[in-house]
């Protein structure tokens, strides 16, 4: 979170995607200005300087409603430092990666998607639910310049939660975002007890964000991102 990397939270419906971008709000300094966008609202900030902002349905009348991309407009003239959006679900999916993209670093989503590939195409097709007519490739270059890490949760036969993968948005190659694995969950098997056994491990690729961690002064434990094969 101190290095201000646009993330999103990817996975199943009841994995826990919430519970985690929760957990990873606790880590944004104090100083900082935080506007949350919600339907309904669920996060449950502790830093002093929090906006939390909540969509609204239509009356019964059909009027009255007030979107999460209309939020997401007018969270753009106060001046936050990070935007949390409790889900992204539609056409405010193209002002989130605008946002990221211009002075809004830090800012973390969640989106529902089975993979990480998965979340990066339904986030394409949110974005042509705003009906921009944007060609592909230009939205593609928006994810892979607006996006830095995407961490996929599942829920797993136990009723475990557990991150699956830590994934970076590594750029372009051609018309494809290209993506690699930082950690991926090595499941090990099944105790006596039903209980799935396994732990996160290093694919052995060196993330290119490491480098601002070095720069910033911050100490990365020894062999982080050290290859699975030489554990």
């Amino acid at each position: 979170m101190e290095l201000r990397l646009n993330g999103l939270v990817s996975g199943g419906t009841g994995t826990g995607k919430t519970t985690l971008l929760n957990a990873l709000s606790a880590f944004i300094p104090d100083s900082e200005r935080i506007v949350t966008i919600e339907d309904p609202l669920e996060l449950q900030l502790q830093q002093p300087h929090v906006i939390s902002l909540e969509a609204r349905p239509p009356n019964v009348d059909g009027r009255g409603e007030v979107t999460q991309r209309e939020l997401l407009r007018n969270t753009l003239r106060m001046r936050p430092d990070r935007i949390l959006i409790g889900e992204v679900r539609g056409g405010e999916a193209f002002d989130m990666l605008n946002a990221m993209n211009t002075g809004h670093e830090g800012s973390l989503s969640t989106i529902h998607a089975n993979s990480p590939r998965d979340g990066l195409a339904r986030l394409e097709n949110m974005v042509l639910m705003a009906n921009l007519d944007l060609p592909v490739r230009a939205i593609r270059e928006q994810v892979s310049s607006a996006l830095h890490m995407i961490l996929q949760i599942a829920r797993f036969r136990d009723g475990g939660r557990r991150i699956t993968h830590v994934t970076e948005v590594a750029g372009m190659e051609g018309q494809i975002v290209t993506l690699q694995d930082i950690f991926r969950f090595d499941q090990k098997g099944i105790d006596e007890n039903g209980r799935v056994l396994g732990q996160l491990r290093a694919t052995g690729i060196r993330p290119s964000f490491v480098e601002g961690f070095e720069q910033a002064g911050i100490a990365l434990p020894e062999g982080l991102f050290q290859n699975v094969a030489e554990w």
